[in-house]
């Protein structure tokens, strides 16, 4: 199981109570940031000096060092998201350094380097967040800027194998993923899963995870040289998801053991691909629909062969936590595209458009 490989073992230094207090920054400080300005305009990105935000009580000020892009900052600037706050400053994935406390804050955080949890007031329930979540980088101020303040419990110690472009890879797109596999997946040590899409940002999060957990991987991309960047004794090999046989050879890479788990981000008429792929008892777990609704679904071949079809997005503050835990007990490195600087975002930016990246798109803020 899972919890065998001590990937749930989570911790946080939050005891002590202090008023408010920083290490390097002074009252009214100006800050740079990449500004959205105009809806479905990506060109109104801009780099410009903005207002340093002050923490509140019960937040942490952090100097962001390291950001990372994400599909979502892309979907942003097109008009594609909903909650849409303008002008704003997006990014979900940052680490850096905390430079000033809130009240009741416990001053042994200032000059700690920190990973940034990008899930907002998820609420008690671990099952499903409440009404309330959002995610950091829209409307709340993101993480591509000099400063951003967050709530204490959304910062943890950043892992001491990591760099700061490293640990800024890992968040948004690896509780996305540990979620998936692990708290709605079920994926245990010894079982094969099926990651698709790999190349992108969470898939290539979510191919080390499963390889770190002792399971064996099957990739798809539309891409070749993707499926050959993989070099691990349990990656089984991949499939071309362009390829109207895929299915038939990602069974064949499986062998007798089959497949346990697939996880998707696309959605669309493959998931009856998937019905017929998986293992009798087997798990498709899916966080998003880029390809729209299936046009239909073998509902009889699904119950006949027991498959469960769970939904998942982002995650709690303690699939956060193990998914951390586990990067650093394993001492995973994720893979990064670039990383660019600050000046360079629409260079970046324009990678994530094309789908050009292999891993996260990192941005060095200075």
């Amino acid at each position: 199981m899972l919890q065998s490989l001590s990937c749930r073992d989570g911790r946080r230094v939050r005891d002590g109570i202090a008023g408010r207090r920083n290490s390097e920054v002074t009252p009214m400080d100006s800050m740079k940031a990449i500004v959205f300005h105009t809806a479905k305009d990506i060109d109104s990105l801009t780099i410009e000096d903005v207002p340093r935000p002050e923490p509140g009580p019960e937040e942490v000020l952090v100097r962001i060092r390291a950001a990372a892009l994400n599909h979502r900052d892309v979907w942003i600037t097109q008009g594609l998201y909903p909650g849409i706050k303008l002008p704003g400053i997006l990014g979900s994935d940052g680490a850096g350094e905390v430079v000033a406390v809130g009240e009741e804050v416990d001053d042994r955080w200032l000059e700690r380097s920190v990973v940034i949890n990008p899930s907002l007031d998820w609420g008690p329930d671990m099952r499903a967040q409440q009404a309330a979540f959002r995610i950091l980088g829209m409307p709340d101020s993101g993480t591509q800027a000099q400063y951003v303040a967050v709530p204490e419990g959304n910062v943890m110690e950043m892992p001491a194998h990591m760099s700061f472009e490293h640990a800024a890879a890992i968040p948004l797109g690896g509780v996305t993923g540990y979620r998936a596999l692990f708290t709605q997946g079920g994926l245990m040590s010894g079982e094969t899963a099926l990651v698709t899409g790999i190349g992108g940002g969470v898939a290539s999060l979510m191919a080390q995870m499963v390889l770190a957990c002792g399971a064996r991987l099957i990739a798809t991309s539309s891409s070749e040289a993707k499926l050959k960047q993989i070099d691990h004794p349990r990656y089984l090999g991949g499939a071309l998801y362009t390829d109207e046989n895929w299915g038939k050879k990602a069974r064949e890479l499986a062998g007798e053991d089959g497949i346990d788990l697939i996880v998707d981000s696309a959605g669309g008429d493959t998931l009856n691909d998937y019905v017929d792929v998986v293992n009798p008892g087997g798990r498709i777990v899916f966080f998003g629909a880029t390809r729209g609704n299936p046009s239909g679904l073998n509902l009889r071949k699904i119950f006949w062969k027991q498959i469960t079809i769970q939904g998942t997005t982002m995650g709690h503050e303690q699939d956060f936590e193990h998914m951390i835990r586990l990067f650093e007990k394993q001492q995973v490195l994720p893979i990064i595209d670039g990383p660019y600087p600050m000046k360079d975002f629409r260079k970046a930016y324009q990678r994530m458009i094309d789908g050009a990246q292999t891993g996260k798109i990192v941005l060095t803020i200075d």
